[in-house]
């Protein structure tokens, strides 16, 4: 099977990182992390919407612009919530990554799962804040969410990414209370719902976040390997450092390779799989760029501890990964019976 892109899908990938790289750039990420540490909210020009709450257990009631008892959600301090800046959601719709699966003929753009993956992954690489698959599955549906006017979270097993940025909640939310999240521009609440069934195709799309996470810490290990010096010599030419990167690769395409075959398939096998590899080339692809960088990876100033800390959290979307791990085994189980 062949995954080479089409010029139509490189053309609509490298518009979105253009776009991304105009409007949410790293200047703009570290200085909405920032505003996240001294509690003053995450974007400059946003407003707290009130949610209108979907699902049993919520009886259509509306909830305050923290979405719960106006308590703070995330890792902030008591200066106020995390703010979604409106005007770069408004944006994305226009974009179409919220309407790109939707028919021609209801507004949308007619794509399909291969095109969504790509987008989904170029959000992942920019780190891009906000409930963006819970309003992508939710256009069409929802009025406002396919061209960005509307802000919709969803329950996602026992957790709810944004509650209280939300117009709309799907799910039952009732009794969520807020979480400390790992990531500074990820406010979480935790509710105490059954888990529902996950959704293959949120769980396709958490993978090509992932998957913009791995490949973006290659990138900067490999750039951090090429221009540091010690010893008269670029650190990447040391045995170690050049080991760590060639790892941070080989996951980085495997699962490439694993997510674009799931997005061509849409076989929840392959699902589970794409979702497996691209966790784990996340996750330790953040966390051996951390070593690359050694202590400068931490820094405020550095990208990379950021990316560590959303793949974590993207790891308790959707189940989790033994979810995964049982469903694929199950299927695996069920061709050799």
């Amino acid at each position: 099977m062949r995954f080479r892109l089409t010029g139509d899908q490189r053309a609509l990938r490298d518009g979105l990182r253009e776009a991304l790289a105009r409007r949410f750039d790293g200047e703009a990420l570290r200085a909405a992390v920032e505003r996240a540490g001294d509690g003053g909210g995450g974007a400059v020009g946003s407003r707290a919407g009130e949610a209108r709450a979907e699902g049993p257990g919520t009886g259509g009631r509306r909830m305050g612009p923290a979405g719960v008892d106006g308590g703070v959600a995330g890792a902030l301090r008591a200066g106020g919530p995390l703010r979604l800046d409106r005007a770069l959601w408004r944006t994305l719709g226009d974009l179409g990554l919220f309407a790109l699966r939707m028919p021609e003929a209801d507004g949308g753009v007619g794509l399909g799962l291969p095109e969504a993956v790509l987008l989904f992954e170029e959000a992942g690489r920019a780190l891009l804040p906000g409930p963006l698959i819970a309003t992508h599955l939710a256009a069409g549906a929802v009025p406002g969410a396919a061209t960005g006017e509307t802000v919709v979270a969803a329950e996602d097993g026992g957790l709810v990414e944004w509650l209280g940025e939300a117009d709309v909640v799907r799910g039952d939310t009732t009794g969520a209370v807020p979480l400390r999240s790992l990531d500074p521009l990820t406010p979480l609440h935790r509710v105490p719902a059954g888990r529902p069934a996950p959704d293959p195709v949120a769980i396709l799309l958490t993978a090509a976040e992932q998957l913009g996470t791995a490949g973006r810490v290659c990138e900067l290990a490999a750039q951090h390997a090429r221009a540091r010096e010690q010893f008269g010599r670029p650190i990447g030419a040391f045995q170690a450092v050049a080991h760590l990167c060639a790892g941070i690769l080989v996951r980085a395409e495997t699962a490439r390779a694993a997510v674009y075959a799931a997005a061509v398939t849409a076989d929840p096998a392959d699902i589970a799989a794409a979702r497996i590899l691209a966790d784990e080339a996340a996750v330790r692809g953040a966390r051996d760029c951390l070593q690359v960088h050694g202590g400068m990876g931490f820094t405020w100033e550095s990208e990379v501890h950021l990316h560590m800390k959303r793949a974590w959290v993207r790891t308790q979307r959707t189940g989790d990964v033994t979810q995964s791990e049982e469903a694929l085994a199950a299927a695996l189980a069920a061709e050799t019976a």
